[in-house]
């Protein structure tokens, strides 16, 4: 399992990313709100501080929540109740005070999970003899596994779910960079190339001019 720490504190990052590995969770850290918003799509669990330099952590929350169900646990020194119940109106699945022992954190970590895991398996998407495994996050051609980064599994997972339409650059943006600060046009153009690539064929993402793309047959 993949687990976000988003913190600006090093002491607090460093912390939480040793207890992970050491409990087995693979962990990645990023130490502001906007890096926070680039790379959750990749998580599957997001530990999130609400103390950061550029966005409030309550803010950062309800944005993640707003386009997806990747779980939350919010980590921090706020205490007041004010903060908890803001913090769970935000979207946060559980809310913990520092200070705190490693082995309540990875408690919560399993119920919110388990609760996860019951609510929501996650689907296998399927189209033609195209499939993509969100539990596993791994595409698959026939019999062939295709090997593709975070940002191009979540624009080829967003295609497929909604082969039905043309989904718009805008669309596209807003679900796979949230918080992209480059050209839209060329970072949604070259993953769209590299997909086409990996896939074998340019069949398999059509462009409609003017408006975005669509999921082909390859």
């Amino acid at each position: 399992m993949e687990v976000l720490v988003v913190a600006e504190d090093m002491t607090v990052a460093e912390r939480l990313t040793r207890d992970m590995r050491r409990y087995g969770y693979r962990s990645c850290h990023v130490d502001t709100g906007t890096r926070a918003l680039a790379e959750y799509p990749g998580a599957d669990l997001v530990l999130l501080d609400l103390d950061l330099p550029d966005l409030d952590g309550l803010e950062v929350c309800r944005s993640i929540r707003s386009c997806c169900d990747v779980p939350i646990i919010i980590v921090t020194d706020r205490d007041a109740e004010l903060d908890r119940v803001l913090g769970l109106q935000a979207g946060s699945d559980d809310y913990l005070v520092r200070p705190y022992g490693v082995r309540e954190l990875i408690a919560r970590i399993e119920a919110v999970m388990r609760r996860v895991r019951i609510v929501a398996r996650p689907p296998t998407l399927s189209h033609g003899r195209l499939r993509i495994d969100s539990g596993t996050r791994q595409v698959h051609l026939g019999e062939q596994f295709v090997n593709i980064t975070r940002k191009e599994f979540e624009l080829l997972r967003l295609l497929v779910s909604e082969s039905h339409r043309v989904v718009p650059r805008e669309d596209i943006m807003a679900c796979v960079w949230p918080d992209c600060v480059t050209d839209a046009s060329r970072t949604i153009d070259t993953h769209v190339n590299s997909l086409r690539h990996k896939l074998g064929a340019k069949s398999w993402i059509t462009t409609v001019r003017g408006v975005g793309f669509r999921i082909g047959q390859g």
